[in-house]
């Protein structure tokens, strides 16, 4: 309820001097500081700031964050299980979902300790609820509707997707429509963001995501084995290795080159770089789990293939958006989000295309294109401002592993049959 703000100098007394109720257990003065600035001040009213704790657990990262309605980030809390899941070749559900019961009851007190603030102090909880790995929806729903009835605060369920695609709302202020590239693990998308809750989807990958490919890569290139690379991620590992190797040594035909839509393919590119190294490994006379000389060669050769292929359809999508008026002629904005977009060779390839067609490329920084908490809290925070899946009663409510983003209009992209023109991708 607003306060007048006559009484600005006592809420500052009772902030420093004492505790509030629990809200604010001995603040440090940044936090009073920062706490004043994010209130929204009237003539004659001063209005706290609406909190949303976002929940995170749709693969195998267990996060929550506390976010407000200015952008305020108040507190987050993150927990990989990239570690695990890098010894046993791959993700597996049920381990997944084990960690994250064993885990996000300490994120999300770690997240609200960070925030100093307590449950009852927030305007609502939302969740990823679609799409993503059942095992994992399931632990992070679960305690979120718990979170709900003890506390009786609304739930915001949330699309991961979505959430990826309005990050950069957070950072930058960024109108709709704009034009998104959703690359990641489990996710390959080009969609038309219109609106919170208004997406157009343009194209999508037809078999397995880059990142996914990225990782089978790194394995076949048993990379692990590689004390630089054993702690990361299959693709970071690879760009890390291709910044030493020669892309020009061996030559990957980008997939998809006569399909006139923006769909995106991996798996028969996969095939032919497992081809490749089952070939350099006879050649070089080693056995499988040892590391290729030609290694470097490899991954920079795959990078750059990837990049040639996402930036080749998002070229597409682009020419497609302009010609049917959904995007402006000019200073249209092209947002890459998802984890693979923290590559900063697929970023460059992506500047190229976006210094083509006179589009302003923007990513979210590396740590929240990767999955958090804070991506899930600010789209809470937009579906609260617009008033948009605000529910109050949960009974019975479900996860959806499966879940398409928007509109489908990836048809109607492939009827237009519109031709890219070759860029020259000097990265």
């Amino acid at each position: 309820m607003p306060v007048p703000a006559g009484v600005i100098c006592r809420v500052v007394s009772m902030l420093i001097v004492r505790k509030t109720a629990g809200v604010f257990a001995k603040p440090p003065k940044r936090n009073v500081y920062g706490f004043l600035r994010s209130l929204r001040v009237c003539p004659g009213v001063l209005s706290p700031p609406k909190l949303v704790l976002g929940i995170e657990t749709s693969c195998d990262d267990t996060a929550a964050a506390v976010v407000d309605d200015t952008g305020r980030v108040w507190g987050e809390a993150i927990h990989s299980q990239t570690e695990v899941h890098l010894k046993t070749g791959g993700i597996v559900p049920p381990v997944a979902q084990q960690l994250h019961r064993e885990n996000i009851e300490r994120v999300v007190e770690e997240a609200l300790s960070a925030s100093r603030v307590s449950a009852r102090d927030l305007s609502a909880i939302a969740t990823t609820v679609k799409p993503g790995l059942a095992l994992s929806l399931g632990v992070g729903l679960s305690f979120s509707l718990q979170l709900v009835n003890q506390f009786k605060k609304p739930f915001i369920p949330i699309h991961h997707m979505e959430a990826h695609a309005l990050t950069i709302r957070l950072i930058n202020n960024v109108e709709f429509p704009f034009l998104v590239l959703l690359i990641s693990g489990g996710h390959c998308l080009l969609a038309l963001v219109r609106g919170v809750s208004d997406f157009l989807l343009l194209g999508q990958s037809l078999d397995i995501a880059p990142g996914d490919m990225l990782d089978k890569v790194a394995r076949r290139l048993s990379l692990i084995n590689h004390p630089e690379y054993s702690t990361m991620s299959g693709g970071k590992a690879i760009e890390r290795l291709a910044k030493e190797g020669n892309r020009f040594h061996f030559t990957l035909n980008p997939p998809m080159q006569t399909a006139k839509n923006c769909n995106f393919s991996f798996t028969g590119l996969q095939h032919v770089i497992d081809k490749l190294i089952e070939r350099k490994e006879k050649e070089e006379g080693i056995e499988k789990g040892q590391i290729l000389s030609s290694a470097a060669d490899i991954a920079a050769a795959v990078q750059h293939v990837t990049a040639c292929h996402l930036a080749t359809r998002t070229h597409r999508a682009i020419l497609f958006c302009k010609q049917r008026e959904l995007l402006p002629p000019a200073n249209a904005v092209l947002v890459v989000s998802g984890g693979v977009a923290s590559n900063l060779y697929i970023r460059r390839a992506l500047e190229i295309v976006a210094k083509a067609t006179q589009c302003t490329l923007l990513c979210p920084p590396p740590r929240l294109c990767t999955d958090n908490g804070i991506m899930i809290a600010w789209n809470g925070i937009e579906r609260l401002r617009a008033g948009l899946g605000i529910l109050h009663e949960v009974e019975d409510f479900r996860y959806e592993p499966k879940c398409p983003l928007g509109v489908d209009i990836s048809k109607e992209v492939a009827e237009a049959a519109i031709k890219v023109p070759q860029l020259k991708m000097t990265i």
